[in-house]
């Protein structure tokens, strides 16, 4: 790295853009925004004048997160004050993570209104990118690691004042289309969760479901063609969490929700997390994944919770009580047994790392923890190594190990 004049930041290294990996490449910060990147040996006065040495690091853009229930010990779902919220986001942004979007839990309607609110503020001032609730209409046959004690049947005048709470902010919910009152077919579809969230701003994302895969096929049909109405949704394409996870197995005399999603993705209706961890999914499931439907339609994602970036012991998500052991998360059951997966404790560059050691090419993984994410956010300015975007940079090693976070050309502490 080289401080020039003005707020200017030079890094050479193994360069990787939205299409392309630059094996020396250059790119300049100045102020908050990217101001040139190429080749090292093309770039112009007065940056090949003072260009670093070469190194053996690797150049990506800030990545982003679409589904974080906190981190470094704090909980956005358990937050009350902004500082746990501070807290749980600064985890993420310290390991490259500069758009994080925080997730809360199925919990009772006054519990999901005060979060969401502490998560509005915390939006305005920048510490996350936006809010996505995961439930409460969800099907108790997949709630995973959901309390089906708070889950309820679809309600548009629930999720009307959640989006009053997020002022502007809420990104995603989690439904299942099977559940009443999601995805109405009795002709009064105006009056469902599905027209709520998409009237409210927000995409509706298939998740935690037991639907067969019409069911799906027809809920996502009819969120993409209300979004396609809307002109000012923050995406044309809604989404499906953490595919596979809470969802009926794949059957070959009964596809579900999984296959029906693929689908969806590869006509381009639909883009597709994937918590790629090496826990949630096999490596294998991960590359067919990509193969089938390409990164311009899979979020990676860690659907991380406190305990990213913590030791193993005893952590809260919500009401439910979990315990990692060697890595892994997992919903204590009343015998103190432990039940389900409860959410990841990776922070996205680990998720990334496992993508690439599973076989996707640099390039793939990244785009799908960067610049297609920030298309589900409706951003324009992040996400990718692009002149003229926002300069969140980050530079790892060869083991794509975290080395220097920039977040609108600020080094991040």
């Amino acid at each position: 790295m080289s401080d020039l004049p003005d707020s200017e930041i030079l890094l050479r290294g193994r360069v990787v853009t939205p299409t392309d990996v630059l094996e020396d490449g250059l790119l300049v910060t100045r102020g908050a925004t990217i101001a040139w990147i190429g080749p090292a040996d093309e770039a112009p006065a007065p940056w090949n004048e003072r260009l670093p040495e070469t190194s053996d690091d690797t150049v990506l853009p800030g990545l982003v997160d679409l589904h974080c229930h906190g981190g470094g010990g704090a909980s956005f779902p358990d937050a009350t004050t902004p500082q746990e919220v501070a807290a749980a986001a600064d985890e993420h942004l310290r390991h490259g993570t500069t758009s994080l979007v925080a997730s809360l839990v199925t919990a009772p309607r006054d519990v999901l209104l005060a979060r969401t609110a502490l998560l509005a503020d915390a939006a305005d001032a920048g510490v996350v990118a936006g809010i996505h609730l995961e439930g409460p209409f969800l099907s108790h046959a997949r709630c995973g690691a959901q309390n089906p004690g708070d889950m309820l049947p679809g309600d548009p005048a629930l999720v009307d004042a959640v989006v009053q709470a997020a002022r502007g902010h809420l990104v995603t919910m989690t439904v299942a289309p099977e559940v009443a009152g999601v995805h109405s077919t009795d002709g009064d579809e105006d009056d469902d969760v599905l027209a709520a969230l998409v009237r409210g701003g927000a995409l509706p994302s298939v998740g935690h479901t037991d639907a067969s895969a019409a069911q799906v096929e027809a809920a996502v049909d009819r969120a993409f063609d209300l979004l396609a109405a809307d002109p000012a949704a923050r995406s044309g394409r809604p989404t499906a969490t953490h595919l596979f996870n809470g969802m009926r197995p794949v059957h070959h005399r009964d596809p579900g929700p999984v296959l029906a999603c693929l689908a969806a993705a590869a006509r381009g209706e639909l883009v597709v997390e994937l918590v790629a961890d090496g826990t949630h999914l096999d490596p294998a499931t991960v590359v067919s994944v990509f193969d089938l439907v390409g990164a311009d339609a899979v979020a990676l994602v860690t659907d991380a919770m406190a305990a990213a970036g913590m030791a193993d012991g005893d952590y809260q998500l919500g009401p439910m009580a979990v315990r990692v052991a060697e890595g892994v998360a997992r919903i204590v059951d009343g015998d103190g047994e432990p039940g389900a997966i409860a959410g990841g404790v990776a922070h996205l560059l680990d998720v990334v790392r496992a993508t690439v050691d599973a076989g996707v090419p640099v390039v793939d993984a990244v785009r799908a923890a960067s610049l297609t994410p920030a298309s589900v956010l409706g951003l324009r300015d992040v996400g990718g190594l692009v002149a003229g975007l926002r300069a969140d940079v980050l530079v790892v090693d060869g083991d794509l190990r975290p080395q220097l976070v920039l977040r609108a050309g600020v080094p991040v502490g």
